[in-house]
């Protein structure tokens, strides 16, 4: 079986990519990103705060480094100066301790009981079978998640075919009324992801 040397992910244009590499301005790129998405709110008709957008910016882009995925995205729609959700992608790769993925293993590392068990689900993505797990954690101490105290999630474990490699998409929030809308669009944008060995 061959590794994963690229993973391919489309997002809507309101999720916005974060700069992970270790070398990018994290500051020169807020700036330029919060003049981009004040612009076009203002297209929409809204007025934002591109100092509050700046700083929330820097910190979800600062957030999502620390864990080191392979892609990170913050959800902006229009008229918000600070992000709704976070989509994080990754690549895991097996080794001595976990020499195969499969599905139930996926579930069962990326489920926690915070407040009861998981949602599981078995879709069929394009490029694999997947586990899809919904559920709800304890947001306490995460400053970058919003003042809630409840951190949804989805997780979808991928074990694409042609790899002993499985990639793993999150999207977390802690705003409610948003849940149906940031759903949809995980199971969409789960559906998008490609790999290439």
């Amino acid at each position: 079986m061959s590794d994963i040397e690229t993973c391919g992910i489309v997002c809507p244009t309101d999720w916005v990519p974060l700069p992970l590499d270790p070398s990018d301005d994290i500051k020169g790129w807020a700036k330029d990103t919060a003049t981009e998405l004040c612009e076009r709110s203002r297209a929409a008709g809204y007025e934002l705060d591109g100092r509050a957008l700046r700083k929330d910016l820097r910190g979800w882009a600062e957030d999502s480094r620390s864990r080191a995925p392979l892609y990170g995205f913050a959800f902006y729609p229009d008229g918000f100066d600070t992000a709704l959700a976070l989509l994080e992608v990754e690549v895991v790769r097996p080794d001595d301790t976990v020499p195969r993925f499969s599905l139930e293993w996926l579930a069962d590392t990326f489920s926690a009981h915070d407040f009861g068990p998981p949602l599981i689900s078995h879709p069929e993505l394009p490029i694999g079978p997947a586990v899809r797990l919904r559920q709800n954690f304890a947001a306490d101490g995460m400053p970058r998640r919003g003042p809630g105290v409840l951190l949804q999630t989805i997780t979808y474990g991928v074990l694409p075919e042609g790899t002993d490699n499985a990639v793993v998409l999150q999207v977390s929030w802690t705003v409610p009324g948003v849940d149906e809308e940031i759903e949809d669009a995980a199971d969409s944008i789960a559906r998008t992801l490609t790999v290439g060995f």
